[in-house]
């Protein structure tokens, strides 16, 4: 018998063709160490659920302007080059290798790590927190209630996103001022064709840095305008009293089962009255801190936009003061113009004199002199002639001028 021969083994597995490869992210938990991790599109569904299409808007291949998307467990960040998914318990921070995020991986775990602590632009607050020892209950419970001081960690994360996206506008708006004014005034002194080249890529770089800035300040006042997303960007808040609305049913249910049917009745109609009440807190909960908290930034980036706005007025006057400059010099020009094609007129005058005599017709002056005295007679009136017409010619030619700058045509 011949022996069967086995089956060709299988080829290695290779990743499906257009699935989305696992990128690098910082995991910043509320309590707790930061650390690294490889995690793809669909394990980040499932930790924040988070959309797909909201994913898109994290994709650093893609330039997306500055969004903050607010979603039922999560809130997506994009702020110039921060991009972050920010649950109640952590947050994820993507591309941590870049070295823009230095300083903001740092701001972000040293304001976590201390929770005592909120600060709000330039101000620094010093928040109530409960006693060593009697855990997060008491903290919990006045979350819920909507008292509290303490920022939760969503906001603490978001704090410190716009916190670094305001520094990042304003360090990119004061090194173009320093550089901008300088070239200005440079230009304004001596037009040159590389004076007009350093202003032409001073002007496209304030263009693009203007439309960057005024995105992130709508996106502000857009969420400032909107107190149904600052509400919903209480995630901590939000999920406590998802779970005492658990707690609350599940004690409602051991109590309904031990009471008669009217009891239960009278007892439905007031869980729904306290569910109700509960519902209206949540819907309308404290969105001071968070109002304050945007204002801050808001102020700052408006700020910021205003030294854009004043730099483009001057880029805008120092253009109107070279267009006037160069109208000046067009001006001169044509003056210089008028008083050649004058001058020409009465040149071309002369040659016409010059031409008459130069004929071959018989005339006096054009006869040979017979004695010296005819000959001393002779050249006497050539030179009366000769100047004669050059008389006339710059005669004619003030008066011309004359009565160019009589009826105001020559300055």
């Amino acid at each position: 018998m011949e022996r069967k021969q086995p089956p060709p083994a299988p080829p290695p597995a290779t990743r499906r063709k257009g699935a989305a490869p696992s990128r690098k992210w910082l995991v910043v938990p509320a309590a707790g160490e930061p650390r690294e991790a490889e995690l793809g599109k669909h394990r980040i569904m499932e930790m924040t659920g988070v959309p797909t299409r909201d994913l898109r808007v994290l994709d650093p291949d893609l330039a997306s302007p500055s969004t903050i998307l607010v979603r039922e467990r999560a809130v997506v960040v994009n702020l110039e080059h921060v991009k972050a998914i920010v649950t109640a318990t952590e947050a994820l921070v993507l591309d941590s290798n870049n070295p823009l995020l230095g300083p903001f991986h740092k701001d972000l775990h040293a304001r976590v790590a201390s929770p005592d602590v909120s600060s709000t632009g330039s101000a620094t607050v010093r928040s109530n927190e409960p006693e060593q020892g009697e855990g997060n209950g008491p903290t919990v419970a006045l979350c819920v209630a909507g008292s509290a001081k303490t920022l939760p960690f969503e906001l603490k994360v978001l704090e410190v996103c716009l916190e670094h996206t305001c520094k990042c506008l304003e360090s990119e708006t004061l090194a173009l001022e320093k550089e901008a004014y300088p070239a200005l005034d440079k230009l304004t002194s001596k037009v040159s064709r590389l004076n007009l080249e350093h202003v032409r890529h001073i002007k496209n770089r304030l263009v693009a840095l203007s439309g960057r800035v005024q995105k992130f300040r709508d996106e502000l006042e857009h969420l400032l305008d909107d107190d149904m997303d600052m509400s919903e960007m209480y995630l901590t808040r939000k999920l406590a009293f998802h779970g005492f609305t658990e707690t609350l049913s599940r004690v409602d249910s051991n109590k309904y089962a031990s009471t008669d049917h009217d009891e239960k009745e009278e007892e439905d109609r007031n869980d729904e009255t306290d569910t109700g009440r509960e519902s209206s807190a949540y819907v309308k909960p404290d969105i001071e801190e968070l109002e304050m908290l945007a204002e801050a930034y808001f102020v700052q980036i408006d700020g910021t936009l205003n030294k854009l706005y004043n730099l483009r007025e001057y880029v805008d006057d120092t253009e109107d003061y070279i267009n006037i400059m160069l109208d000046e010099k067009q001006n001169q020009l044509l003056q210089m113009g008028v008083l050649l094609s004058t001058a020409t007129v009465v040149v071309t005058a002369g040659i016409v004199v010059v031409s008459l005599f130069g004929m071959n017709i018989h005339i006096e002056l054009m006869n040979d002199p017979e004695t010296d005295e005819e000959a001393r007679i002779k050249n006497i009136k050539f030179w009366e002639t000769t100047c004669g017409t050059v008389a006339g010619c710059l005669a004619i030619y003030l008066l011309a001028i004359y009565a160019g700058k009589r009826s105001k045509i020559l300055h």
